[in-house]
């Protein structure tokens, strides 16, 4: 009880700052014309981007008695004091920053939608600007702000990373830490407990996606055909205070989880003189941390492959063979996605415990449980790009391969795959973007010698070795952060929609 009353405080409390944030955020960057709109959203949508481990981290490292950035300006905390995000408050602000671009997503495709022509005629009539807003614009884009803050809802409650590095150190107990801990202290001898416990997470979440899809169905506004509102009014000082919630909330936290990797040991304050790249050194020339690199990185290009060659069929199948079975398997390949990762997981475990039948072989315990349950929790992150390029192909090209005499791997190979390329490549690229600092899976079925860098980062913060685990982040950030401005580059050939971060 306590760990529900926990995972729905936290999750309704970090919606609350999700809606807050990505709200005001969508109307200033939509609503007025900024000089630096391309920087500010991707900054914004940045938290998407970057893995929960890690934001959870560089916010400790930000809000913590030796963060480098409030010691520069006299306000860190003093010495031994609990850092403040060990709390539920804490869980909640750090989730809510995190999931607060799925709400800016939503409003913003809301508001590119606003016709130009309802707003100049609420001008015409002389409205005033802020009757516009509440009267007119806000109505508007409220379904959405709805049916983004239940996405937002979703993915707090099924959130593992940022209750277990603060809520398990501030002993706030929630529903994804509780499996976590019953499985790693109980065993095989829990399953039965934290099956009941997963099955309250997947009702909570299903529930929310069921409610958002009544929203977007049955209360959404359609809004007319015509030019689309283009924002003409600029606000330097407007601009400028975007700039600092931006900072506060993407920049600084990032800042300080690089600055904290730079220092040679816990407690020595930043400066130039104690600068050092030791932590580096350290973590690069670890085996254990070099195997955990390795296996995230195999674990990530495997996905993505193996991604790429059920995906091509299976857009296949959605665009040429529609019908039932091919509906309930896209349902089916969505389901691990949809569900929190923590129950994907345990029926991971729950299905592969024992041998298997007629080969005689557990997967349990070895690296193959892993990789099949990033395929199954990732698939459909390429599978929507290559599915929505499948259906921008013309149909004709099918059919005169079957005419002349093609088989189906032909099809596939030389007509469907080559215009499916970059939608593949681009989804490709993400998968490997989320699987490379997974932890939700990898908590509950890593063992020695399959190791991955999220369980490696919160192995090192949670023996309270902050710098290392500092370095190793930031080593798994810029890696994604390349991997982004690959996608962003491929992104120009992709279907609107998919990239998370363009839209």
């Amino acid at each position: 009880a306590r760990a529900l009353g926990g995972s729905l405080y936290t999750s309704g409390l970090s919606v609350a700052i999700s809606a807050i944030l990505g709200v005001s955020l969508a109307l200033a960057v939509s609503l007025l014309k900024l000089r630096t709109q391309g920087a500010l959203t991707f900054l914004i949508l940045m938290p998407l981007i970057v893995p929960s481990q890690t934001m959870a981290l560089a916010w400790i490292e930000l809000f913590g008695a030796n963060s480098p950035i409030l010691t520069l300006i006299g306000l860190a905390p003093a010495p031994g004091t609990t850092n403040p995000l060990y709390s539920a408050g804490g869980i909640a602000l750090v989730m809510g920053v995190e999931h607060m671009p799925l709400v800016f997503m939503a409003t913003r495709v809301a508001l590119r939608a606003l016709p130009a022509d309802l707003v100049e005629a609420a001008r015409i009539l002389g409205i005033p600007a802020r009757r516009i807003g509440t009267g007119i614009i806000l109505p508007v884009v409220m379904p959405s702000v709805l049916a983004g803050s239940l996405v937002a809802f979703s993915a707090a409650i099924g959130n593992f990373g940022v209750p277990a590095l603060l809520g398990i150190p501030g002993r706030v107990s929630v529903l994804t830490t509780l499996i976590y801990q019953r499985l790693n202290g109980f065993g095989q001898s829990a399953a039965g407990q934290v099956a009941v416990l997963a099955l309250l997470l997947t009702v909570i979440a299903v529930l929310s996606l069921v409610l958002r899809s009544f929203i977007m169905r049955r209360i959404a506004v359609p809004m007319p055909g015509g030019k689309p509102f283009e924002p003409t009014r600029r606000s330097a000082p407007a601009e400028i205070a975007l700039w600092i919630v931006v900072f506060v909330i993407a920049v600084a936290p990032l800042a300080a989880l690089t600055m904290t990797a730079l220092l040679p040991a816990i407690g020595v304050s930043f400066s130039l003189a104690t600068i050092s790249l030791n932590q580096f050194t350290t973590v690069l020339g670890n085996a254990t941390i070099l195997r955990a690199f390795a296996n995230s990185i195999g674990l990530s290009l495997f996905t993505a492959v193996a991604g790429v060659f059920v995906a091509v069929p299976f857009a296949y199948l959605a665009v040429r063979r529609t019908g039932l079975l091919v509906k309930a398997m896209d349902v089916l390949i969505e389901a691990p996605w949809i569900i929190p990762g923590t129950v994907v997981a345990l029926g991971m475990i729950l299905a592969f415990l024992q041998p298997l039948p007629l080969v005689n072989v557990s997967l349990y315990g070895t690296m193959a449980i892993i990789a099949v349950a990033y395929l199954a929790r990732f698939l459909p992150l390429v599978l929507r790009p290559v599915t929505a390029a499948a259906s921008t192909i013309d149909p004709s090209l099918d059919e005169a391969g079957r005419i002349a005499g093609a088989s189906l791997i032909h099809r596939l190979s030389l007509i469907f795959l080559p215009n499916l390329l970059p939608a593949a490549i681009g989804g490709a690229i993400v998968v490997m973007m989320t699987a490379l600092n997974e932890l939700t899976l990898s908590a509950l079925l890593w063992s020695s010698g399959h190791e991955t860098i999220g369980v490696m980062i919160f192995a090192l913060q949670y023996e309270g070795n902050s710098t290392q685990a500092a370095a190793v982040a930031v080593i798994s950030a810029v890696v994604v952060f390349v991997l982004a401005g690959i996608a962003t580059i491929l992104g120009r050939h992709l279907p609107r929609g998919s990239l998370p971060w363009r839209v």
